[in-house]
Parts: structure tokens; sequence; C-alpha cells
């Protein structure tokens, strides 16, 4: 059975800092496309990282790139994200995701909900002005 196990989230003020991790069982995140998504209220699911160790591949959402980093820890079997320069716009539930068995998803499809199996339940993140 699949689980992916969100942690890290929490409040920070505008400009600061805080890294996602999510802990994956009965998966091999390196193997696999990985992703991170978030929702704010009254928002659509949006895709902001994706990543496939095996590939090489990073992938970012234009509203986050230079500041959030997608990285991964093979021994742990855990995805991170790494956020920097947090705005207020970047406050959401963010949630990891995992593709089944694809050894490629071409880029305008990486950040999309119906290219991955597997979520988990969340971790919220708040950024005060």
């Amino acid at each position: 059975q699949v689980q992916l196990v969100e942690s890290g989230g929490g409040s920070v003020q505008a400009g600061g800092s805080l890294r996602l991790s999510c802990a994956a069982s009965g998966y091999t995140v390196s193997s696999n496309y990985m992703a991170w998504f978030r929702q704010a209220p009254g928002k659509e699911r949006e895709g902001v990282a994706a990543g496939y160790s095996l590939g090489g591949i990073t992938y970012y959402a234009d509203s986050v790139k230079g500041r959030f980093t997608i990285s991964q820890d093979n021994a742990k079997n855990t995805v991170y994200l790494q956020m920097n320069s947090l705005k207020p716009e970047d406050s959401a539930l963010y949630y990891c995701a995992a593709a089944t068995r694809k050894s490629y998803i071409q880029p305008g499809r990486r950040l999309m909900e119906n290219e991955y199996t597997y979520w988990g339940q969340g971790t919220q993140v708040t950024v005060s002005s």
C-alpha cells in the first residue's frame, strides 16, 4: 500500500523559508515522477514543482521558479520542497503526489493532476505580510 506523508508546513513571515518533506512508503521515489501541488481556499489545486530523479528532471511553475526547489533523498525515500522568499500568495495546503510507472511525462503535463496516482493528505503553509 502506497502512503505519502507530508510534513514541514507552518506559519512564516513574508520573505522567510520553509522546507516541506514527503515521506513515501510502499513506493520508490527515485524511479518515478514526484510532484508538489497546492490549493488555496476558493482556488483550484495547482502544480508547483515536479521531479524525476532517474531522468535528472526538475520542473517548476512560473510563479515559483527561482524560489522553490524540489529534491529528494533516495536513501530516506523522501521528497522535499525547499521554499524561499515566501510570499503571502504562497499560502495554501501543499500536497505531495506520485506518478505510476511513467518514464517520461512531457513538460506541458508535468504539473497536471491527472498524471499522478497517489496523493498525500497535505500540509498547511501560511505566509503573513
